[in-house]
């Protein structure tokens, strides 16, 4: 009778490790598109990323180099004054993206220019996000809403 008892605890145990396994495995598989990592234009000019892998890239909008195409087509530099790159996007642009304002995009760098699925924009005069202060601190371009230069 023992050692039946101790048969199925042993069954029990192994069936329990196997459900872990798979569910680990399958949630491992899920997520294999859904993690973006932020690189600064910086990151991406020393590295570039094969075409393939979507990231995301966060800066400043270069001054003077918005144009806008056919339809919702339109085209612009990124910076964080260490490099530049150009991105290439086609949809409706968010109501606060602007020149020498900050700005993330997803999407591939193809050829060299990054082709965006999805522009995001600062949502208020102060508002930056985290990663885009981050990559202007390191080049030391970052200017605070108070007019303050700051540098790592």
């Amino acid at each position: 009778m023992k050692s039946l008892k101790k048969k199925r605890r042993v069954q029990v145990i192994v069936l329990a490790f196997a459900a872990m396994a798979l569910s680990t495995g399958l949630i491992g598989y899920a997520m294999r598109d859904g993690i973006n990592y932020f690189r600064s234009p910086s990151e991406v000019a020393a590295e570039p990323p094969s075409p393939n892998e979507t990231f995301r890239i966060g800066g400043l909008v270069a001054e003077g180099s918005i144009n806008r195409g056919n339809g919702h087509e339109v085209s612009f530099v990124v910076t964080d004054g260490g490099a530049s790159i150009p991105v290439t996007y086609a949809g409706i642009l968010p109501d606060l993206f602007a020149e020498k304002q900050g700005m993330i995009g997803q999407g591939n760098l193809v050829n060299g220019t990054f082709e965006a699925i999805e522009i995001l924009a600062k949502h208020d005069e102060t508002y930056m996000p985290k990663e885009v202060i981050d990559a202007l601190k390191e080049q030391g371009i970052y200017v605070d809403p108070n007019g303050v230069v700051a540098t790592n």
